[in-house]
């Protein structure tokens, strides 16, 4: 037994470490596509500008190469790969998801409500626990509204640059790509194809993207280790050929002589220095495609050596050339023999596409995290996997990234100035990051405040030098991603106070328990047969739509359902799991709260199918018994919010017209024949056998199988957002037109193109903020 039990643990690590590596070889094609293309523009971007210039004596080359690869050891390796990887939110990585982290353990987010413990109980959060007893900067951020405004600011920076780099890497990588026609093409004939080509890959990459990370992973992963074999492989032949000692210049030595020697000029060019990390932080970004193992085992493995040989081969190539017409001819195909370049040519064009994958894909998992918080407005996620919860598609960025990355190419039509407004946006999402893990080593991780200020100190003065060389590109093509950050800033920001505005609303008009108590049995109302399903956010409280109905109309359905429809973070949830059923006041009130949950694989049921299974649970709800809730004269709300699972509803079918049980049921030998009817449709509930049952339960049943019979209603609630009078400027223009606008012109709820909707009303309410 021990022996079979051994087997199977070998079998099971064999099988995890198997699925670790194919997902290693598809992060390759996903995740590090751009980082892999990146020799394609650095050393090119780090001379066009004119701030130095390639000398006899081989300083600036080896200054640049020693750079390049400090840069990339320090902030791509020891900062992303061994450190920041490390801080995933429930798998997810990127900006949002450092700042997601720090407010779940420290509660200093600003939008209250935003997970509901009766609905997720189904997600493991293992580090959802609270941490030990709040040190200063906890308690800071807890209690200091400033704080957690600037920590929110902060994020949505960070996340509005990951959009502007979407819009940069893939205009910059694919037209340094096709540039390659200038070597390749005579009489200037490239400069009538490059710029259609370019638009043209540009419009089939984003085509692509609905097919899903999975199926892109495999389609990419092989072009991309083509890429890195053959940059490899150029590089080492033009060690041996040209500078076999050009090792040497990987010496920091190197990084003092150059800054010395060039002083302001080499500062300015750390611009283009830096790209030499751009896909760092999409790296991370696209920790929810892949496994924290599988993206570490790629890089370590095959794409850090391959990087560090070519960027030396291209520097020992340089090394040896001095005639080249003009500085920004120093480039990625130069080094290249002349009799496989056009083989490379389109080798790199595919790897450009590539590059531009990894962050797409980073875009659209920090959009979604930013959904999820409610700081995005609405949009269609589409889950391409059904066993990778991360792997996500959204047509609605995906075309205006597509359109801008259109825009600025078509606007810019040379690498020097995409690539500075591309710098800035990458060093900006940067720093950020380095910001937040310092607060993750402290908040999360519980380390000595000391460990948080090296991190800090380290990695933000080798960040800052760098920003402040992008920021001085600011009219050469940086302003680029200031102007794009800061209109996707503005409307997440709307978009989060005016969900917080709603919000705050919502809790202040909800209807107590005590209030309904007071209505008696009628509700005040004259009760009519039905069912009325009235839809709500809320799991716990009653909603202010409902007082809205009963002040304003005569009657309504003698059966109410307060219905919460939500999706959930794992693939399925099981049918047994997926209705939780509650009373809401005491029980001739004939109120019921239903939580139906879904998960973002699941096919939510059609209307029929839908209404049969809700009103199965409620049945089954009312003959298993609940709490008696009439021994809470003092009207306590506590009973009221009480949500049982049910495993299986009641079944209920529709008899014959004289009455006879269907033939399914009489077969059943598990179950008695008819316990309820009613009259004219002969709408049955089948029992299981032996099963006892008081008057009470009976007669609430009976009421429930008559409102089934009458059809169903389903009652949506609109806002209309307006602010105050007396409010600011300000605040009515981010009410009454922005958040508006975005609401009118956002998705709505998950939920609406599935909903039953025997017959469907939906009434309005102006909110007044």
């Amino acid at each position: 037994m021990d022996a079979e039990s051994g087997r199977g643990a070998a079998g099971a690590r064999k099988k995890s470490w198997r699925s670790e590596l194919v997902l290693a070889y598809q992060s390759l094609g996903v995740v590090y596509g751009d980082l892999a293309t990146s020799p394609l523009y650095v050393y090119k971007s780090a001379f066009a500008g004119g701030d130095i210039e390639h000398s006899e004596g081989n300083e600036e080359i080896y200054g640049v190469l020693s750079l390049v690869f400090w840069t990339l050891t320090l902030i791509t390796l020891l900062k992303y790969v061994l450190v920041v990887l490390r801080a995933a939110d429930d798998g997810e990585g990127g900006t949002f998801a450092l700042y997601s982290l720090i407010c779940r353990r420290v509660r200093a987010g600003l939008l209250p409500g935003v997970g509901d413990s009766a609905v997720d109980e189904l997600k493991d959060q293992p580090d959802g626990a609270l941490p030990p007893p709040a040190s200063s900067v906890r308690a800071a951020l807890q209690q200091r509204r400033e704080l957690q405004w600037l920590l929110l600011l902060f994020a949505l920076l960070g996340t509005s640059m990951v959009i502007g780099d979407g819009v940069l890497t893939p205009a910059v990588s694919v037209f340094s790509a096709v540039s390659g026609l200038k070597l390749s093409m005579v009489n200037e004939q490239h400069q009538y194809v490059l710029l259609p080509v370019t638009c043209v890959i540009l419009v089939g990459l984003f085509a692509l993207q609905h097919f899903g990370t999975h199926r892109v992973g495999f389609l990419f992963a092989p072009i991309v280790c083509l890429w890195l074999l053959c940059i490899s492989t150029i590089g080492v032949y033009n060690i041996f050929i040209w500078n076999p000692h050009i090792y040497k210049a990987l010496s920091p030595y190197y990084m003092y002589r150059f800054l010395q020697k060039t002083q302001v000029g080499g500062w300015m060019s750390l611009g283009g220095i830096l790209l030499c990390v751009t896909g760092s932080e999409a790296m991370y970004a696209d920790l929810g495609h892949f496994s924290q193992s599988s993206i570490k085992i790629a890089f370590t493995a095959v794409v850090y050596p391959s990087l560090v040989l070519a960027y030396m081969g291209q520097a020992a190539y340089i090394s040896r050339h001095h005639n080249f017409e003009r500085n920004h001819h120093i480039g990625f195909y130069i080094s290249v023999p002349e009799k496989i370049r056009w083989p490379i040519l389109g080798i790199a064009i595919l790897a450009a596409v590539v590059g531009s994958q990894a962050v797409i894909t980073g875009t659209f998992s920090v959009i979604k995290q930013c959904c999820s918080l409610n700081c995005f407005p609405r949009v269609k996620i589409v889950h391409t996997s059904s066993t990778v919860h991360g792997q996500i598609y959204i047509p609605e960025i995906n075309w205006i990234l597509m359109i801008l990355c259109l825009a600025v190419t078509i606007g810019f039509r040379n690498t020097k100035q995409m690539a500075n407004a591309q710098g800035l946006a990458v060093i900006t999402v940067m720093i950020v990051t380095t910001c937040f893990m310092s607060l993750v080593i402290v908040l999360c991780w519980n380390k000595n405040v000391v460990f948080a200020l090296a991190f800090l100190l380290f990695f933000g003065a080798i960040e800052a030098v760098y920003f402040s060389a992008s920021l001085m590109k600011f009219h050469e093509g940086a302003w680029v991603p200031i102007i794009v950050s800061f209109i996707f800033l503005t409307v997440m920001c709307v978009w989060h106070y005016g969900t917080a505005k709603k919000y705050e609303f919502d809790v202040e008009n909800k209807v107590s328990i005590s209030w309904l108590l007071n209505l008696g049995s009628s509700l005040g109302i004259v009760r009519v047969r039905g069912i009325g399903l009235i839809h709500t956010e809320l799991v716990s409280g009653i909603p202010a739509i409902f007082s809205h109905f009963v002040t304003n109309l005569p009657a309504f359905h003698q059966v109410l359902v307060f219905l919460c429809i939500k999706s959930v973070s794992v693939p399925h949830v099981q049918p047994e799991e997926r209705f939780l059923v509650g009373r809401i006041g005491l029980k001739q009130y004939r109120l019921y709260r239903v939580v139906v949950r879904y998960g973002y694989r699941d096919v939510q049921q059609d209307s029929l199918q839908f209404e049969k299974a809700l009103v199965s649970s409620i049945a089954e709800f009312i003959r298993s018994g609940d709490s008696d809730q009439n021994g809470y004269p003092d009207g306590s709300e506590s009973p009221y919010e009480r949500l049982s699972i049910i495993s299986k509803g009641l079944p209920f079918q529709e008899a014959d017209g004289d009455g006879s049980p269907s033939p399914e049921s009489s077969a059943r030998k598990d179950t008695n024949p008819i316990l309820v009817s009613s009259k004219s449709r002969r709408v049955r509930f089948v029992l299981p056998e032996n099963a006892q049952i008081n008057s009470q339960v009976r007669n609430e049943l009976q009421e429930l199988t008559e409102a089934r019979e009458a059809g169903m209603s389903f009652i949506m609630g609109r806002s209309y957002m307006k602010a105050k009078s007396g409010s600011s400027l300000m605040k009515r223009i981010a009410i009454n037109f922005i958040y508006e606008f975005l609401t009118r012109n956002s998705r709505g709820p998950a939920y609406a193109a599935n909903v039953p909707h025997v017959s469907t009303l939906e009434v309005g309410m102006v909110c007044q903020v």
